[in-house]
């Protein structure tokens, strides 16, 4: 609100807007479980409860585990960090946060009745049944990410995530609501204070506390507040008005008007620095009937579908997708056989590259940079490290040709859902402002594997068959991950990924017409045949390996995708067509000896001179193809085509071409004399050496393509004197593993680490907190302590317990220098070493004596 704002709106009189809804009565519904025993501390919170809430824990907050923590206190004391609170703050779903909203602005500690009240307000709100229903998920939510402690009477947030949700003039709170009356009249003068409490009607007071105790208990009761605004001139509850769900903050004139005077008075508007007031909390809440949100989301936006097809209308589109994936994906492999287009000097591929691959593909720029990421991302494509540095296919796509189709697919889909490289921002600029280019570097974006899976997740919510709205899929996203490092932009990023998964799942087939396939489904562990909810996503995500799971969708996959043939249809006008997909080994001789002219259902290749001659090439006689040609048409060869063959074989190889620079020999010296006395042959530099040979300045390449442009068929030769045959397949960079994810955070932990960790926990805070007796002659330890004894009684308290088969605590410095506590059960003490079962590590071990600074025994004697 600008300068004079304030005092502009007084003059126009306007409805008050409490806040309250009318029309629902108050529901309150059933609070969480109390604690037998109210804790103190999140340390003591984290002790009572049981080994799976500390594993639910280590689990929602995998930073937590990095490194291993020693006990629950320092557990405690790492999930209190800044860092650590933001990132679980990040992850929590919009009613969760919005209650930790709640608390942040709630007394501390403050009861699961006032907290309630503070979603439905004093009159009830229309959501109050949906709100009650939903509060207890959202407390046990916050309760098992540590967020917050302590039993149903004395809900704590913790204190970090307070000072991040609490409202600041430099962090206003998403509740809109400001600073308390204690908080805006911090350093206020004594005698201003008696003015505002005279100003309101409340009797004087003897100090500055006292008067913040009179007005803020003025401010929250509710009959002497609603009295006190009665009196209220109408313009300045309009001003109110405008404040109420904030921003609370406006700015005056140095001279306000009445109205603006009135409020500041009374203390309804507290003065935040010279020019700026603010609207204190108590005051907000009253008038908005005790609400902290304005619009609670208790519940999750429903994912509707767009429209319903049948599961096999769906899996039969997707198979058709996916077999035109694993089709395009070979295409542009194909044609960088002989090396692609060069790495930039900054990495990735230029724009023009790019637009040259989309030609050939026959699909958008933006597209083709998506099926460039696919290979990349399955490290099938890879740069070959060479001083001029190109792009080619790797070793392992040699390997991916010879799996079956399904399979083929699902290391696609496989490599898609992992990847954190995102197509969708090529050509955008980054913060330098430096175009990002496809294959290159700053296309990592940490959560996009985390948003297609839950995109993927949030399908497969439909039944099998139901394509979702687009709209109520992002709607549902922003309710799950509302808050985000980065705030809007980061937000817009999430969304645009979400946008960019369904579009990319349509073209690699793993959805067919908007509906999530059943190879997917199989390919996430979901059920194939249940629609799954939030907690079928959750239980389903580990209930097979991955290897199996990636079985089950090439096992579902298979029967759909369409049969390979073994034939042809030879045509008059020299084309043919495969009625098909091409089995493998007549697929590549087919595309050495004709080229694609059209795809489709029915793939149409053209035979020329060129395709001929590059058949020729590649060592395969005349009679070759005609052979080739009869074995796998299921029509007779058609004579223009026999001709073809016949007449560009006939030409083929009559000239030689080698290295001298370069030179051409042919035993028909007629024929040389033609190419010399050719103007366009003027460029080779070719001169007479022999009547059956030319020299040239031109290298044997240049002199192949010079040639062959003049309408003459060359065939180079080796040192020998021997064709050299030029394959397809001749070029692979040397081995390549795929771009690894950049992961968005920790990685979660496996059952096997949470289960160790959640033992050594436990066992390192048994260590630090079971009763103790003092060394008599040492003085009295102090918490945290390591104990302290001289050599002697050290030795002889161990052997002591050794013979008595007690457990004693001692301290213990490592070779790094590394204190801890432990509870061992000494079973031998020999040799300046003592060996027993450490129940801290929860195995036997050995310690040198030397290194133990202090034994004492165990209060209660146990082991």
């Amino acid at each position: 609100m600008g300068i004079g704002e304030l005092d502009r709106e007084a003059h126009v009189p306007e409805g008050t807007d409490d806040g309250a809804d009318g029309g629902a009565a108050k529901s309150v519904g059933a609070p969480p479980r109390t604690l037998n025993a109210p804790p103190r501390t999140l340390a003591e919170a984290l002790r009572a409860g049981g080994d799976e809430g500390l594993a639910a824990l280590l689990r929602a907050r995998p930073d937590l585990l990095t490194p291993v923590p020693n006990d629950l206190t320092q557990l405690a004391t790492r999930a209190g960090t800044r860092g650590s609170v933001v990132r679980a703050l990040e992850r929590l779903d919009a009613f969760a946060l919005q209650t930790a909203e709640a608390l942040a602005v709630a007394p501390d500690p403050a009861s699961y009745g006032v907290l309630l009240s503070l979603f439905t307000g004093d009159d009830g709100h229309p959501d109050a049944p949906e709100i009650a229903a939903a509060l207890p998920r959202a407390v046990a939510v916050l309760r098992e990410q540590a967020l917050v402690w302590g039993d149903d009477e004395r809900l704590r947030l913790v204190r970090t995530a307070r000072e991040l949700l609490a409202p600041s003039p430099q962090h206003p709170s998403p509740t809109g609501l400001g600073p308390t009356v204690a908080e805006a009249t911090a350093g206020m003068s004594p005698g201003r204070l008696q003015e505002i409490v005279a100003a309101a009607g409340l009797p004087p007071t003897h100090d500055p506390v006292s008067a913040v105790a009179a007005l803020t208990a003025l401010f929250t009761d509710r009959t002497r507040m609603a009295a006190l605004l009665d009196t209220a001139p109408p313009e300045a509850l309009a001003v109110l008005d405008r404040l109420v769900w904030g921003p609370p903050y406006g700015e005056v004139t140095a001279d306000p008007t009445p109205p603006v005077r009135w409020l500041r008075d009374r203390g309804l508007l507290l003065p935040a620095s010279t020019r700026t007031v603010v609207l204190p909390r108590e005051a907000a809440l009253h008038l908005r009937g005790g609400r902290a949100h304005r619009t609670p989301e208790p519940t999750a936006p429903v994912v509707v579908a767009a429209r319903d097809y049948r599961p096999q209308v769906v899996d039969n589109a997707a198979a058709g997708q996916a077999y035109t994936a694993l089709s395009t994906v070979e295409e542009l492999l194909k044609s960088w056989n002989q090396g692609g287009p060069p790495v930039l000097r900054a990495g990735g591929l230029a724009v023009r590259d790019l637009k040259r691959t989309a030609t050939v593909l026959d699909v958008p720029e933006q597209v083709a940079a998506f099926w460039l990421e696919l290979a990349y991302g399955a490290g099938l494509l890879a740069s070959d490290g060479e001083a001029d540095e190109r792009y080619a296919p790797t070793p392992a796509y040699d390997d991916w040709l010879d799996l079956p189709a399904a399979e083929r697919w699902v290391r696609l889909a496989g490599a898609w859902l992992a990847a954190t490289r995102v197509p969708g921002v090529v050509g955008t600029q980054d913060t330098k402002g430096r175009t990002l280019a496809a294959l290159g570097p700053g296309l990592d974006r940490g959560p996009a594997a985390e948003v297609r899976r839950r995109v993927l997740g949030l399908l497969a919510t439909l039944p099998p068959g139901a394509a979702a709205d687009r709209e109520s899929v992002l709607a549902r996203l922003r309710w799950d991950r509302p808050l985000r490092g980065g705030g809007d932009q980061a937000a817009d990023l999430r969304a645009r990924i979400a946008t960019w998964t369904l579009e990319e799942a349509e073209l690699l087939g793993v959805t067919g017409r908007g509906a999530l396939a059943s190879p997917a489904r199989a390919l996430l562990n979901l059920p194939l045949a249940e629609p799954a909810d939030d907690d079928a996503l959750d239980s389903h995500a580990h209930d097979c390996e991955p290897a199996v799971a990636a079985s089950r969708a090439a096992t579902l996959l298979a029967p759909l995708l369409p049969e390979a043939v073994d034939h042809v249809l030879l045509q008059a006008d020299l084309t043919a067509v495969a009625p098909g997909p091409l089995r493998r080994p007549l697929a590549e001789a087919l595309s050495v000896l004709a080229d694609v002219e059209s795809k489709g259902g029915a793939t149409v290749y053209r035979f020329t001179p060129t395709s001929v001659r590059r058949a020729l090439d590649a060592g395969r006689s005349a009679s070759d193809l005609h052979d080739f040609l009869t074995s796998h048409s299921r029509t007779p060869v058609p004579q223009p085509l026999s001709y073809l063959i016949d007449d560009v074989a006939r030409k083929h190889g009559h000239l030689r071409i080698g290295a001298a620079s370069g030179y051409v020999r042919c035993d028909d010296d007629a024929l040389l004399g033609e190419i010399l006395a050719d103007r366009r042959s003027a460029s080779l530099g070719l001169r007479r050496l022999a009547p059956t040979v030319l020299a040239a300045q031109a290298d044997p390449s240049s002199l192949l393509e010079g040639l062959r442009a003049m309408g003459f068929a060359p065939a180079a030769e080796s040192a020998e004197g021997d064709v050299l045959v030029t394959r397809a397949d001749a070029y692979r960079t040397p081995p390549r593993t795929a771009p690894a994810p950049v992961q968005d955070g920790p990685p979660a932990p496996d059952g096997t680490l949470l289960t160790a960790a959640v033992r050594a926990i436990r066992a390192g805070d048994r260590a630090a907190t079971v009763p103790r007796k003092e060394p008599s002659t040492s003085a009295p330890l102090t918490p945290g302590a390591l104990p302290r004894t001289s050599a002697a009684e050290t030795l002889a308290t161990v052997q002591a317990a050794a013979m008595t088969g007690s457990a004693v605590w001692i301290g213990y410095v490592n070779a790094e220098g590394a204190a801890s506590q432990r509870v061992i059960a000494p079973v031998r003490v020999e040799g300046g070493f003592v060996t027993g079962y450490d129940h801290t590590a929860d195995e036997v071990r050995t310690y040198p004596l030397h290194r133990i600074t202090g034994v004492a025994e165990l209060a209660d004697d146990e082991g």
